[in-house]
């Protein structure tokens, strides 16, 4: 059993590492151009504080035997940050200042957890509330896909839903919900459940959507220009959200959320 557990939170932290490097290919762009464009940076910071949050769960005065959660999620942590930084650096300066109120706000809430579990709370109660405020917050991020997937399935195209996000955002949720269940522990069950119920209806989604696709493809349907293919195609890849206003790219909406264990 112990060795099944820990042979499922290998493959977890592999699939993890996956997601938390995909938005490479947005922030390559964002340097490269000097600019975020139309890029948010809200999910970025919300996913640093997810991770910190599962990273600090899984330490062990706080949950035992959890330290393959602590492993993935600290390392999650840190590029998330960096993405974050990043963004900082060359955010217009109305966003700019957008973000780093909510940096340090998750920057606040994070550390306020942290000394309330250790100063106030001990054994259980500890466990309880460090457990729960990872939960949520691995909910949010992810529900995140189902704007991916209701833009699916409205436009009928999984042009901005890539089929590999959505194959390691299963497998991710799968190893970490089968993690949990070994464990006996709700705290890393129940999301990652949660995350890869999402992730097979994605993959069910691609595959309905995709023959459309390829029928659609040797109709007359007008192809988008290369400049237009580009940046849709890097958004997709982001781990969030393009700006709402923005009308021809704010269905570029990325479905990599972040499976975060």
């Amino acid at each position: 059993m112990h060795i099944l557990k820990v042979f499922f939170g290998v493959v977890g932290n592999a699939t993890a590492l996956f997601l938390f490097l995909a938005p490479i290919i947005t922030f390559k762009r964002i340097i490269q151009k000097r600019s975020t464009e139309q890029f948010s940076g809200i999910p970025y910071v919300m996913t640093l504080l997810n991770c910190l949050l599962s990273a600090w769960y899984g330490l062990p005065f706080v949950s035992p035997n959890n330290i393959l959660v602590s492993t993935i999620n600290g390392t999650g942590a840190a590029i998330e940050a960096i993405y974050v930084l990043i963004f900082i650096i060359f955010a217009p300066k109305r966003e700019k200042f957008k973000i780093l109120g909510l940096f340090t706000f998750v920057l606040a809430l994070f550390s306020t957890v942290a000394l309330v579990s250790v100063f106030a709370l001990h054994s259980k109660a500890r466990k309880l509330f460090c457990g729960l405020a990872a939960t949520v917050f691995s909910i949010i991020m992810y529900g995140s896909p189902l704007a991916i997937m209701s833009t699916v399935i409205k436009t009928k195209s999984v042009e901005f839903m890539p089929f590999f996000l959505s194959l390691f955002s299963f497998l991710c949720g799968t190893s970490w919900f089968i993690f949990g269940l070994l464990g006996h522990d709700p705290f890393v069950a129940v999301p990652n459940g949660f995350g890869s119920g999402l992730g097979a209806l994605q993959l069910v989604l691609y595959f309905i959507y995709r023959d459309l696709d390829s029928k659609g493809s040797t109709g007359s349907i007008k192809k988008p220009s290369s400049s237009s293919t580009a940046a849709t195609a890097d958004e997709s890849m982001e781990m969030g959200f393009a700006e709402p206003h923005q009308s021809k790219q704010s269905i570029a909406i990325s479905g990599a959320q972040d499976g975060q264990p």
